[in-house]
């Protein structure tokens, strides 16, 4: 599939991250008309996770999907590529354990955490199956993947609608409110270009994941997918998790995760 990430190099995306980071959460607030919010809450229930429990917070940028995690007294990691992201982040809350990582190549061993969550940040990986391989590598047998990403609205009328909003309005508005506009005129162009629900959930499964499921937030505008890693999945979990995979993509069951 054609992807705008394709276009530019990791280390080009990372630095438009870097100049975005001081006024990054206020201008996605702005532009999302406070949904962000509401999704980052359900992000948090659909973990389902308690202290003595790890968590991987991917694409983290400054801390605040991490931040609820944080306040409950769980062990957080929050990951991310943009130095400058972290940097805001740690300022903020140095509480919080920041990690800089890459998505296809993280920097933990295998099997360390018991659930992995990555919000807003995938469709920004150059390689976006390769991270969701790495993120089963480093995730426990038995434990949980939860993703929040922007997706494909599901009455037609209202895709028009969003899409105008997301290649015409959103542009303007960045260029009143954020720091660098370009990067807004970039993020609008990648999530016109990500995939739709079920094929998210097909690269879930092929990856190696099971039990996968997503619920539609906000008219399909966001989906939020839950899966699981196989519970006897060896310590090369991915590995084997995708050499057992065999036959076509099982049917899904949507919009029950809680």
């Amino acid at each position: 599939m054609n992807r705008a990430s394709l276009d530019k190099r990791p280390d080009e995306v990372a630095t438009m991250f870097d100049d975005v980071a001081p006024k990054y959460d206020v201008v996605n607030d702005v532009l999302s008309m406070g949904q962000t919010r509401r999704w980052r809450k359900i992000v948090v229930d659909a973990m389902e996770v308690s202290k003595g429990q790890r968590v991987l917070d991917l694409a983290a940028g400054t801390g605040t999907s991490s931040e609820p995690y944080a306040d409950a007294g769980i062990d957080v990691v929050a990951c991310d590529f943009s130095l400058g992201m972290l940097k805001v982040g740690k300022r903020r809350r140095p509480d919080i354990n920041f990690v800089a990582g890459d998505a296809t190549n993280l920097p933990f061993a295998d099997n360390t955490f018991d659930a992995t969550t990555i919000s807003f940040g995938l469709r920004n990986v150059n390689e976006p199956r390769k991270a969701l391989q790495e993120m089963l590598r480093v995730t426990k047998p038995g434990g949980r993947l939860v993703i929040a990403e922007f997706s494909q609205p599901v009455v037609p009328l209202w895709r028009t609608m969003y899409t105008e909003y997301l290649m015409r309005a959103l542009p303007a508005i960045a260029t009143k409110v954020a720091s660098n506009p370009d990067a807004y005129v970039y993020l609008a162009e990648s999530i016109r270009a990500w995939p739709d629900q079920d094929h998210l959930a097909a690269w879930l499964q092929e990856s190696g994941w099971e039990n996968v499921t997503y619920r539609n937030l906000t008219g399909g505008i966001v989906a939020v997918h839950r899966a699981f890693k196989p519970a006897n999945s060896a310590s090369n979990g991915a590995a084997a998790a995708i050499a057992a995979h065999k036959g076509p993509v099982a049917k899904l069951r949507r919009n029950i995760v809680r």
